[in-house]
């Protein structure tokens, strides 16, 4: 049995739709929309509510959960950090003994931009410079320490159908416009790794099932880092509208963040822009090598940039999210 998290959200809507049976989600709401075929538990990862009979029989979690937007830095820590505490603390001590598989998805924010412009290797020393990193990597040493042969794997960027973040990005280019962060590398650019969500759930299959995978940590990515320039010219030339970069200083989008989140506490609702976001996006290299998971798991992401950028705008357009 194969128990999964965050099976609502973005990557784990479409995971439910691949991952093999008997299946079951926690979820926190009965009304919740699942996949014929899959059970539902109900459950709650932050009081520890219904986790240990979810996990009854099950012998591969694999925990998608966590917080990627919050009001406030605790929330991060406690979305991400705390939730992922209770359940493996729960997963190693399941009544039917502890779970032969545990899949712990984490983020490249967990290790930080690469700061000499060379994509990050899994041994790479941990700097992440936002909350958001620093909760997922509070949260991949509790695993470990708890779950030593667990699985951690590390996406970035990921983009795809049903996706609200990146959307935003395009949206604006569907507009006819791109903010861009002044900085980056010699040539102004600011680089990235990227995944196509169908990519990534093949990948973490791969991580659930794979011998070699256990204990082990991996970045999954398509192995050309892109640029967002690169991201705005090829997103604009299959909608085929003219896009205006628009260069903001630093400190001018740091003031943007703060603003945002005084809105945010003022309406309980967190957005896609705050300090937190800012700070990350300041760096101008977020790259990392997925080599490891190639040799290791024969695993690769074969979508390029600009196919999954077209099958993703393919799907807003049908699902009345963009016009273009």
């Amino acid at each position: 049995m194969l128990l999964v998290t965050g099976g609502t959200g973005f990557i784990g809507s479409q995971l439910l739709e691949c991952a093999p049976k008997p299946l079951r989600v926690l979820v926190r709401r009965k009304n919740a929309e699942l996949p014929a075929g899959v059970e539902a538990a109900f459950g709650d990862l932050v009081t520890g509510e219904g986790v240990a009979e979810a996990l009854r029989g099950v012998d591969t979690v694999i925990h998608l959960a966590g917080v990627t937007k919050a009001l406030r830095p605790a929330d991060y820590y406690g979305g991400n950090a705390r939730a992922t505490e209770t359940l493996a603390r729960a997963a190693a001590g399941a009544p039917s003994g502890p779970v032969n598989r545990f899949v712990h998805v984490s983020s490249l924010a967990a290790v930080g931009p690469s700061l000499d412009g060379a994509p990050l290797a899994e041994e790479a020393a941990p700097h992440p410079p936002s909350h958001y990193g620093k909760s997922k990597l509070e949260a991949e040493r509790i695993v470990r320490a708890l779950l030593p042969q667990s699985v951690i794997v590390r996406p970035p960027v990921v983009y795809g159908p049903r996706d609200t973040g990146v959307f935003q990005i395009l949206k604006s280019i569907a507009g006819g416009w791109f903010l861009d962060i002044s900085g980056g590398d010699a040539q102004g650019a600011r680089w990235f790794s990227a995944i196509y969500v169908e990519d990534l759930v093949e990948g973490l299959l791969a991580a659930a099932a794979h011998p070699a995978a256990q204990g082990r940590d991996y970045f999954m990515a398509h192995p050309q880092p892109v640029s967002w320039r690169g991201l705005a010219e090829t997103a604009a030339g299959i909608m085929g509208v003219r896009v205006r970069r628009v260069a903001v200083p630093g400190a001018v989008a740091y003031a943007v963040g703060a603003c945002a989140d005084l809105g945010a506490r003022a309406t309980g609702r967190p957005g896609i822009v705050s300090r937190d976001k800012v700070t990350e996006a300041r760096y101008a290299c977020w790259t990392c090598d997925p080599r490891r998971a190639a040799a290791e798991l024969g695993f690769r992401a074969r979508t390029p940039l600009e196919t999954g950028i077209a099958r993703t705008l393919a799907w807003y357009k049908e699902a009345g999210w963009l016009k273009y």
